[in-house]
């Protein structure tokens, strides 16, 4: 096969190079020989020949082969043709992963350097993707970016493919510009990347725009670059269902950091009956982050629909958002109540649930304001069994004991097969009975001993039972403090449409369009280290594990045992 590289057919030539390349790992001392034909072929005549050859060598992962590439790859940087420099770039990244060392003493990070002023646009694409992809791997900062260099990247912008343009951008974004001024002749010329019809190129132009927003002091200038985001993440809406949802985890971030982006298009993230349900989810999500007081009424009547659907977990999701909304604005409060109150009309067995957490939530936020509606959450109280439906309800019978007439009967029925329920329910009910107990002690003296008794003597869970003897013991001691302590008021629940940290959304912004924005973690949370470091760590532990069963069998024969001793036993 190594004969074959001879040739002078350059699709026999491709073909046994390819064959060299998944060939050389399983046998490297065969894989030297073709070191000298690759070497002829780095100084051939026709620059496809020159680039294949430098290419390929790249691609043979050898450390002895390392050493063949450097004069080629050199001689190749300096090419006239422009496809074999660009070649050449990503080969200096290629060559970075077998011998990091080798890479920085030959003087090829400053030769890539230089190559960002390229008058190519694709040699100075692939020089910003091979420094990107350098400094990734070693955690140094090889990509120094300074006014020229952004300069002359913003230049090749135009004329290259676009998957340059996104290496481009996403470096781009790591710049910050000294000046408001300055980042705004950037965000300028960015803009047109907008309308591309790459979704990754439209998504990296987006985050260079909401990273340098924040640099931006004029306000005009503010909110017309802010407008100009709206279309083009709506018309990454209409993409793909596979699209759709990465872009829908991105906006979701968007939102949080800037909501005016698309406060105008509520009705873009409305569902349609062919949406799949993991977009249909996102959707309800990013309309509830986007509502507010003008548009509350379009997103309720939205909801309300979808609460009559089929699919359960998104009926679930719609009544949720529901109460989202409510929590969120006070002023539509009311209509969101008048809404459940529909839902829960409707009898309909999971949205009756549902309903029940979510309304619990709503007496956290807003106490003794809408009490009114709790007898026909009693109605109901037959047709719920499950463990966060019960939970919300008896609290709910607990919190308010005062105001339902037959309080204590709800909770005697509860207490009948308190064994068989969740430990979450029994706690609840525990914490119920104690609170009816303080506000009408002449009624409910058995119910509170019975409880006690089957919390601390009956139960195997320790949460339940510690709670059960501090009741006990408060109630025993002090029936004052006791009050206290348990019908303390409640700190009221928050909205939690922007419960991301402003440091966590800052670092996910700057990764808009990779994965960590569409898991909505920090990259140090899934992603793990280079395989060549990983392989480090795993001969460490090697190591150390070595040295571990050395002490064991010193201290083992120092304490007389015998390996011969350990075995015959």
């Amino acid at each position: 096969v190594v004969n074959c590289m001879q040739t002078s057919n350059i699709e026999l030539k491709k073909l046994v190079y390819l064959y060299v390349i998944n060939y050389a790992k399983a046998q490297p001392e065969l894989a030297i020989l073709a070191v000298n034909t690759f070497c002829k072929d780095a100084t051939d005549p026709n620059p496809l020949i020159r680039a294949l050859a430098v290419r390929t060598m790249g691609c043979i992962r050898l450390e002895q082969i390392a050493e063949y590439l450097v004069t080629p790859l050199r001689r190749a940087c300096k090419d006239p043709d422009p496809y074999v420099r660009k070649t050449a770039s990503i080969c200096i990244a290629k060559l970075f992963d077998i011998s990091p060392d080798l890479v920085e003493d030959q003087g090829f990070i400053d030769i890539l350097k230089e190559m960002l002023s390229d008058g190519n646009p694709m040699v100075v694409a692939n020089s910003v993707a091979a420094l990107s992809e350098i400094a990734e791997s070693s955690g140094k900062r090889y990509l120094e970016l300074t006014e020229s260099t952004v300069s002359k990247m913003l230049a090749a912008l135009n004329e290259c493919t676009e998957w340059g343009q996104v290496f481009i951008l996403d470096a781009v974004a790591l710049y910050k510009p000294s000046t408001s001024r300055e980042a705004v002749s950037i965000l300028e010329r960015i803009t047109a990347r907008l309308s591309h019809a790459n979704a990754a190129v439209v998504l990296s132009a987006i985050k260079v725009v909401m990273k340098l927003l924040d640099r931006v002091q004029d306000s005009e200038v503010s909110r017309s670059l802010q407008r100009k985001l709206a279309a083009p993440l709506v018309t990454l809406l209409s993409a793909e269902p596979e699209i759709q949802y990465v872009a829908l985890r991105n906006i979701n971030l968007i939102v949080q950091k800037r909501p005016n982006v698309l406060a105008q298009e509520v009705k873009m993230f409305f569902c349609k009956y062919n949406d799949p349900v993991f977009v249909k989810m996102e959707k309800i999500d990013v309309m509830v982050r986007i509502s507010s007081e003008r548009n509350v009424e379009q997103v309720l009547s939205e909801l309300k629909e979808y609460a009559t659907e089929v699919d359960i977990d998104f009926v679930r999701s719609a009544v949720r958002a529901i109460g989202r909304c409510a929590i969120k604005l006070s002023r539509a409060t009311e209509k969101c109540i008048n809404v459940l109150l529909e839902l829960v009309s409707s009898k309909v067995n999971y949205v009756v649930q549902e309903a029940v957490v979510v309304l619990r939530d709503i007496f956290r936020k807003y106490p003794n304001q809408y009490e009114s509606i709790i007898g026909v959450l009693c109605e109901n109280l037959e047709s719920l069994d499950e463990p966060e439906a019960k939970a919300a309800m008896v609290w709910i019978i607990g919190e308010y004991a005062e105001r339902i007439d037959n309080s204590d009967d709800l909770l005697f029925s509860f207490l009948e097969s308190f064994h068989d329920e969740t430990p979450a329910v029994q706690l609840q009910i525990l914490t119920a009975v104690v609170k009816l107990f303080l506000k009408n002690p002449a009624n409910t003296q058995d119910m509170v001993t019975r409880v006690l008794k089957m919390s601390t003597e009956e139960t195997d869970n320790p949460d339940l039972r510690d709670r059960g003897y501090i009741y006990w013991r408060l109630l025993s001691s002090n029936p004052e403090a006791t009050k206290r302590v348990v019908l303390a008021p409640k700190p009221p629940i928050s909205d939690e449409s922007f419960s991301l940290d402003s440091q966590v959304l800052d670092r996910l912004i700057e990764n808009l369009a990779l994965l960590s924005s569409v898991y909505h973690k920090l990259p140090e949370a899934f992603a793990t280290k280079g395989s060549r470091q990983k392989g480090a760590d795993d001969d460490e532990d090697e190591d150390e594990s070595a040295v571990d069963v050395a002490k064991v069998r010193d201290k083992m024969e120092h304490m007389g045992f015998e390996e011969d001793e350990g075995e015959s036993g």
